[in-house]
């Protein structure tokens, strides 16, 4: 796990060196750059597997004919590296990495399809003269390119590509727009113009500076339901996957640790985890104080964390926590490179800072479990659209009036209301509408000038939709969990604030075996009304106790409204002050203030869209001024 760097093209080797260094976080144990001509590439380590020095980078092959930057874990590479020294290719690492080139050199892009593995990497073929780069499957690890006149240039971290002088720094205004209203950008597109984000499951050539292909390799398995399979035989193909995944998935060369919320995904994965160690495994939660998070509507997971670890007879670092989040909220929004309005990064961070002073470099988490099986209320409210879905437009639209007029101030009331926010639309605007924390023409109002965006931001996400056969919403909605939400939200965070600390997270939940697996399950076994996840869950009865399993659901968050009120009230009166809005030249202060105003009054609930122009502001000190 590791940061990487690169440039084809009229590039001194200082500015990709200034690249590395910027991200030298990713990597602590070794830092390096080759330089030849229009060629350089940069890596930052952080060792798992093969400790020694023959594994650093970048990394040629024996014979010298490629070279390689690799930020991630192959986690089948033994098995890779067993089928090629059949065939008498040598090694001079036991590494993952060189396993990675070598699949290059022998299969081309074909390599991708054997990999199980979380990913971002880039090999200069010295004998092709050509750069190819790919992203995992997923999009678990990041990568971030930009491609102008003076050539071709990609990082682990979008900051380290501002090294760049030829990046001009102009923002994308459909990127902050969209993260207004959802709180995070969905897409390749990043706030910076220059700056694109290479997809899931795509690999690109680069030759001369130029890019001559970008192709996807892979896509998610269809929704093929097999009906003829009752539920134990579903749970028997989850169960199997999944355990295939986690065992692959404890290979390293360091003392691997989890996350344990004791909500259900991690505590099964714990469980699978102790279930293939002789030693246990250290475990990590956070106590964050229950009452502030109950005002805002979650649940203390502490009760059950510690429920879980007695059941599994495994060890509980419990991290005691009052986060100065006037301290934090800046360390996070630098490290996030990209606008994420949502505190639960803070978490992850500190988290891992407690497992890196641990001496645990290694941590699994049980992100993906909701975007796969279901799980998070919006699955709930799709589903319950059948009640009323059928009812002819002007009573929808009524719908939606009444619950315009529900109280903002209390979580059920201000969930109802969402729910029937945007009754009146069609099926996949509803769809998509489930995603948004501010309404997009109150997001549009909030620009001193509306008609810098565009006239279709969101045409690329029902352009994705209007791929699916299925018709079913609750995979349709799973569709958009999985593009967007999974990668450039969760996957976002948990990548940019591990790294941070120098910890690796691994998600073994986002694996082939896991996801054909979960394909096959008609979306009834899924969300059984109320109950998302419901196969996960009848699963997880052969390893957890049922309060554990059906326990209240709970987001990984903080009691942000809280904290506005109160530790962030200066932070907000300072930096979205009209004098601050006015300089920035982006937002009509006057409009800013109304949504504070509507806020503090309990008229409306617009705190995450205030916390992510809290964000937003500082992100542009940090990245622009």
């Amino acid at each position: 796990m590791c940061g990487i760097v690169g440039a084809i093209g009229e590039f001194p080797k200082e500015i990709v060196t200034s690249m590395a260094e910027k991200m030298s976080h990713r990597g602590p144990d070794n830092l390096s750059v080759y330089s030849d001509g229009l060629v350089h590439l940069g890596h930052a380590r952080l060792s798992i597997i093969d400790l020694s020095m023959s594994s650093n980078q970048p990394l040629w092959d024996i014979k010298s004919r490629a070279c390689i930057v690799f930020n991630g874990e192959i986690y089948n590479y033994r098995e890779l590296r067993q089928i090629l020294e059949e065939k008498g290719i040598k090694f001079r690492s036991n590494g993952d990495a060189e396993v990675l080139l070598n699949m290059y050199l022998e299969h081309g892009e074909q390599c991708l399809d054997a990999l199980s593995g979380i990913f971002s990497f880039a090999i200069w073929d010295q004998v092709k003269q050509q750069l190819f780069i790919a992203r995992d499957n997923f999009g678990v690890k990041p990568l971030y390119y930009s491609s102008n006149e003076q050539g071709f240039v990609f990082a682990s971290e979008l900051k380290s590509l501002l090294c760049v002088p030829s990046i001009k720094r102009d923002i994308n205004y459909d990127s902050l727009y969209r993260s207004l209203v959802f709180l995070w950008s969905p897409g390749e597109e990043t706030l910076i113009k220059d700056i694109r984000k290479v997809k899931p499951a795509h690999f690109m050539v680069v030759k001369a500076g130029k890019i001559v292909r970008y192709e996807k390799y892979w896509d998610w398995p269809a929704y093929l339901p097999n009906t003829a399979l009752d539920s134990n035989g579903h749970q028997d193909n989850i169960l199997n996957a999944l355990d295939s995944a986690v065992r692959e998935q404890l290979v390293a060369d360091v003392k691997v640790g989890s996350f344990l919320s004791g909500g259900l995904d991690s505590s099964l994965i714990v469980a699978l985890a102790k279930k293939n160690l002789d030693n246990g495994i250290l475990c990590f939660t956070i106590d964050s104080g229950s009452a502030e998070q109950a005002k805002d509507g979650f649940e203390d997971d502490l009760p059950y964390a510690k429920r879980v670890a007695l059941q599994l007879n495994v060890e509980l670092d419990i991290l005691k926590v009052t986060p100065d989040i006037t301290q934090l909220l800046p360390k996070m929004i630098y490290h996030l490179d990209e606008l994420q309005a949502d505190p639960a990064p803070i978490n992850v961070m500190l988290i891992c800072e407690q497992a890196k002073k641990q001496g645990i470099k290694v941590l699994l988490s049980g992100a993906g479990g909701d975007d796969i099986f279901t799980g998070y209320r919006r699955h709930y409210a799709v589903k319950a659209e059948k009640y009323w879905v059928w009812l002819p437009k002007p009573a929808r639209s009524l719908l939606k009036s009444v619950a315009t007029l529900l109280p903002q101030n209390h979580a059920v009331t201000r969930r109802i209301s969402k729910a029937f926010q945007y009754a009146d639309l069609s099926a996949d605007q509803r769809l998509l509408s489930y995603f948004f924390w501010l309404d997009p023409s109150v997001a549009l109002g909030l620009f001193k000038d509306p008609e810098l965006i565009s006239t279709t931001p969101f045409q690329f996400i029902y352009d994705e939709l209007a791929k699916v056969e299925t018709k079913d919403p609750i995979e349709r909605m799973l569709t958009l969990e999985q593009k967007y939400f999974l990668v450039d939200h969760n996957f976002n965070y948990t990548d940019k604030m591990s790294m941070a600390t120098g910890v690796e997270v691994r998600v073994p939940f986002l694996d082939k075996r896991v996801t054909e697996a979960a394909s096959r399950v008609p979306s009834g076994l899924k969300q059984e009304g109320r109950v998302g996840k419901s196969i996960l869950k009848k699963a997880a009865e052969r390893f957890l106790p049922k309060d554990i399993i059906y326990r209240p659901k709970s987001g990984f968050g903080a009691p942000l409204r809280t904290w506005l009120k109160n530790d962030l009230s200066d932070f907000v009166d300072d930096l979205l002050s009209t004098d601050s809005i006015d300089k920035r030249g982006i937002f009509d202060a006057e409009k800013v203030q109304q949504l504070l105003a509507d806020d503090r009054s309990g008229k409306a609930d617009y705190s995450y869209p205030i916390f992510a122009l809290l964000c937003f502001e500082i992100w542009c000190q940090q990245f622009l001024d």
